[in-house]
């Protein structure tokens, strides 16, 4: 006889005191109303768990994540420039929304919109969807290990738990068919997909959440990260230049006028893919990230960093050259792509191209330009415009070359790399600018290789030039106002009002 003693199932479940949907007029208003919400729900879940670590009475707790829905009763013109900011079609829409204050500006911008396209209010209330006990915790928050040892019974008995499979996964690819009777969906990520990656950005990156910028800068070279460090530290030593603190991995900040960290404490070891924010009000700074070698680092990334809804992100780094004209120390803008990464291939498939954004390629050439004096025709000696072949072979020329030549001379590309085509095919699926300038490091078809020596002072001399180019292509990209540069061309039929 089976003599284990199973616990009784706990029948009764507990939540938060009622609450009434609420209509709202001011965006301000409605976000604040958000803020109270989520923090009065995540601090129940709280109290419970270290109530229950303390010895209290057992039973299962349950709250759930705010939601922000509007009805739109007739069918709207709108400025038909417009990305986003409004809906298509009559219907009730809504989305479950998490940290709101790390979210406010956003949010605000967002419900302001859609209150100026439509006419119409805002309703707050709680959606359908708890939150899972994890996520109720606060970045700093310190859970004491034994503390969960304590309660007798598993977690998920007691609170929800974080569903790894993502339901709304078809909101941002454009699949998203509606049960009857379902609301459309406003936002393209739901708030348990964000509160994910969230916690994974704190893991990859040892920098908090609240720390990333709107444009973000992807290299695959640490001497890139090195060049920036260097750069926003004699930024802080300045004053600033408009830019107030730069925060390192572990969220050490040094604040503009200082020369040393004022707070945090760099990591014991770097994280997977550190990253470095040089920070302006508003997010309106730069988030640089070493993501490594590969794309499957490529896509774990910026799969989370797109929920954070950045203006753009651009890819600097090093390829090796296909053509014979080219020389060590050129530079390749991406006006499209092969993409033999494969990481996506079921996300979004190869079939669909990724068209190049003019508003991003205008801004590179005009910074390669600049900072090189070069301009018109003469351009065209050290830069070359063209395709970029991705791929997940590290070592690829050490293969037949047969087929992977052919591919590559078919398709007219003129530089190969790891990182780049995963980079804009993400931006591609979650509507986030793309672009990537790249430079010539090797030439393998053609047996131009670094010989010792030479890799040193070619890293020193293009690294800090190449860097210079891709900060001055994101002060043009922020000059710009952001419903110009999210591009319409990443919309699909059926888009949320959200950006």
């Amino acid at each position: 006889m089976d003599k284990r003693i199973f616990p009784q199932p706990i029948e009764s479940i507990v939540y938060p005191d009622a609450y009434s949907r609420r209509s709202f007029t001011d965006a301000a208003e409605a976000v604040a109303e958000l803020k109270a919400l989520y923090e009065r729900n995540t601090a129940f879940l709280r109290d419970a768990f270290e109530k229950l670590a303390a010895g209290g009475p057992v039973a299962r707790y349950r709250a759930f994540y705010p939601e922000i829905g509007v009805q739109i009763s007739t069918y709207t013109q709108v400025d038909s420039r417009l990305a986003y900011g409004h809906v298509a079609a009559p219907g009730y829409y809504s989305t479950t929304v998490t940290r709101p204050d790390l979210f406010e500006s956003y949010l605000t911008e967002q419900v302001k919109l859609i209150m100026r396209n439509h006419g119409v209010p805002v309703t707050i209330g709680e959606s359908e969807t708890p939150i899972p006990l994890h996520f109720a915790f606060r970045e700093d928050s310190y859970v004491e290990a034994g503390a969960a040892e304590r309660i007798e019974r598993p977690l998920r008995d007691l609170f929800d738990v974080p569903a790894l499979n993502d339901p709304d996964a078809g909101i941002a690819k454009g699949l998203f068919e509606p049960m009857p009777g379902e609301p459309m969906p406003l936002a393209p990520f739901t708030a348990q997909r964000i509160d994910y990656s969230l916690h994974r950005l704190a893991h990859y990156t040892a920098t908090s959440p609240q720390h990333f910028q709107n444009y973000v800068l992807f290299t695959n070279y640490q001497f890139y990260i090195d060049e920036f460090c260097v750069m926003a530290r004699e930024t802080m030593a300045r004053g600033g230049d408009g830019y107030t603190a730069f925060v390192e991995p572990g969220n050490v900040i040094t604040r503009a006028g200082d020369t040393k960290p004022s707070e945090g404490a760099s990591p014991a070891r770097l994280p997977q893919m550190p990253a470095y924010h040089l920070v302006r009000p508003g997010h309106g700074g730069i988030t640089m990230v070493n993501i490594g070698v590969g794309p499957s680092n490529a896509k774990t990334i910026t799969d989370h960093i797109a929920v954070l809804r950045p203006h753009a992100w651009l890819m600097l780094g090093h390829c090796a050259g296909l053509r014979n004209s080219q020389a060590l120390g050129d530079y390749v803008l991406a006006h499209a792509y092969v993409r033999e990464d494969h990481v996506l291939d079921d996300d979004l498939p190869v079939w669909v191209p990724l068209p190049a954004l003019a508003e991003i390629q205008v801004a590179l050439q005009e910074a390669v330009a600049e900072v090189t004096g070069l301009s018109g025709y003469d351009l065209k000696r050290i830069m070359r415009t063209g395709t970029v072949a991705t791929i997940d072979n590290r070592n690829w020329e050490l293969r037949d070359m047969g087929g992977p030549v052919q591919r590559l001379s078919q398709s007219r590309a003129i530089a190969l790399d790891m990182e780049s085509a995963t980079i804009a095919a993400n931006g591609f699926r979650f509507r986030v600018p793309y672009g990537t300038l790249l430079c010539v490091s090797d030439k393998p078809l053609h047996g131009e290789l670094k010989l010792p020596g030479m890799a040193t002072e070619f890293y020193k001399r293009q690294v800090a030039q190449h860097l210079r180019i891709g900060l001055l292509a994101v002060e043009k990209l922020a000059q710009m106002p952001p419903e110009r540069l999210h591009s319409r061309k990443l919309r699909s039929f059926s888009e949320t009002a959200f950006q």
